[in-house]
This record gives structure tokens, C-alpha cells and sequence, in this order.
């Protein structure tokens, strides 16, 4: 996802060490697959991008977006409203996510605090699902997976998953990487079958391999900033009357 001013920092710096991707001084340059250029666009924004000219993103071809609105216990974005509604108000579908710092609190209580602050969902087919995003810790390089075993990693999901689905009734999409997913879980089947997967991949060869569990990836995140929507780029991997199908649930 994007920067953040505090507490988070800029996720891509560790996921780029670990999926494929091509650079030029630093700078993602990733072309989209002409097998994906039909596919509808979309992107994801947290505080770096500030109060976003939402008109101006539609125009550039957006059709929906996730706005982070929490991270742990503690933090709210700043500029949600103006992110999550302008959004809204322009026409674009969009969703909110949660970033994870399993090793602060529990799955049930980043969960509470994220629908509390955004992270609800209505059948409304304008609201993505809520969607979590877990990573490499980007506070503490020495301990990648928060200091969590893989066992209590994927319990430490089970518990934010349950409690957004018993507040919202949906289940969460997850957003990660593959190799993420084999360091951290130990590439666990347990979410594939009713967790749509928001894939982390920076290659102009495609998504690339999926992690265990998962046949398909609902959304791409084949660029982290260099594209022209604000934020990170992102494919829904379908027509837009699948988008709005998958947001009314």
C-alpha cells in the first residue's frame, strides 16, 4: 500500500524484496499484461496521498479504490472521510482495509477497532468488502513475522477475519504476498476458500504464483506508485459487473 506519515511506512520497501519487479533508480516500472488491460482499474491511498482530486482519478480510469483507514489498535487515517467518500461521490466503488501489527493486539481487537473506525461494509454494491492487510513488519526487520509463529500468524488471521465477518457479515479480503504468505503462515490453505486474495506482485509477466489455498487472485496490486492514480495500482480480475457483483456480496 502507500506511505503513511506515522505510524506506518511505505509497505513496498520490504515487499520489493521479495516478488519481482523492475526498476530504474528505485522506481517501480511495471507494465500491465495485455491479457489484464481490459480489466477494470483501481487503486489504494492512505494518508501520503493526502485529500485526493478524486474527478481526476476517475478521468485517469479509476473505477474503485481502497482507503486505509486504521492500523493496529491506535491509528486512524487522517484523511479517511475525505478519501472514502470523495470517492463515493464521483461514482467510484470503493473499500476500506486495516494494516496488521499482530505483535500489539489481538486479531479480535485490531478487528473491533477497524469496523469502529471505517472498516464496515453495506450491500449497497459500492462497498468493497473490508479487506486486511498483512506484511512483513515493516518496525522490526529482525523479526519479519512480528515475532509470531506460523501457528499463531494464521490464528492470530482466523481471529481478525471472525470477528469482521460476526460486525459486517463479510469475510475479509487479504491482502499479501506469496512469499509472505510461505515465511509467515507457511503457506497455509486454511483462507483460500472464503478469502478473496488481494495479491502483491510487481512484474509485467502477471500475477505469478498464488499463495497455497487459492486458485484464483480477486485483486492485483501490480505497481506501488509509479502509475498514474494516486497511490498503488491495482486490477480487478473481471468485468465491471463482476466488481459490482463482488461488492454486494
Amino acid at each position: 500500500m502507500a506511505r503513511d506519515h506515522k505510524p506506518t511506512r511505505h509497505r513496498s520497501r520490504v515487499i520489493a524484496a521479495s516478488v519481482a519487479t523492475l526498476t530504474l533508480g528505485g522506481t517501480a516500472l511495471v507494465e500491465i499484461p495485455v491479457s489484464a488491460a481490459s480489466k477494470p482499474r483501481g487503486h489504494d491511498v492512505s494518508s501520503h496521498q493526502k485529500n485526493v482530486n478524486w474527478s481526476k482519478a476517475k478521468s485517469k480510469g479509476a473505477r474503485f479504490v481502497y482507503v486505509k483507514a486504521t492500523e493496529s489498535h491506535t491509528y486512524r487515517n487522517p484523511y479517511f472521510s475525505q478519501q472514502y467518500n470523495g470517492s463515493r461521490k464521483v461514482g467510484l466503488i470503493r473499500g476500506a482495509y486495516h494494516f496488521a501489527v499482530p505483535n500489539k493486539s489481538s486479531g479480535t481487537t485490531q478487528a473491533a477497532y477497524f469496523v469502529r473506525n471505517g472498516g464496515g461494509w453495506r450491500a449497497d454494491g459500492w462497498t468493497l468488502p473490508p479487506a486486511l492487510d498483512i506484511e512483513y513488519n515493516p518496525y522490526d526487520k529482525k523479526k519479519r513475522c512480528y515475532g509470531l509463529s506460523r501457528t499463531r500468524t494464521v490464528n492470530w488471521i482466523k481471529a481478525f477475519s471472525n470477528e469482521v465477518k460476526r460486525q459486517t457479515g463479510r469475510r475479509p479480503v487479504i491482502y499479501t504476498t506469496t512469499h509472505w504468505w510461505k515465511t509467515c503462515t507457511g503457506n497455509s490453505r486454511t483462507f483460500g476458500a472464503n478469502h478473496a486474495l488481494w495479491l502483491a506482485r510487481y512484474s509485467s509477466a502477471g500475477a505469478g504464483e498464488l499463495p497455497a489455498g487459492w486458485k484464483v487472485w480477486t485483486i492485483w496490486q501490480h505497481d506501488n506508485g509509479s502509475g498514474s492514480l494516486p497511490g498503488d495500482q491495482n486490477l480487478f480480475n473481471g468485468s465491471m459487473t463482476q466488481l459490482k457483483r463482488f461488492a454486494k456480496g
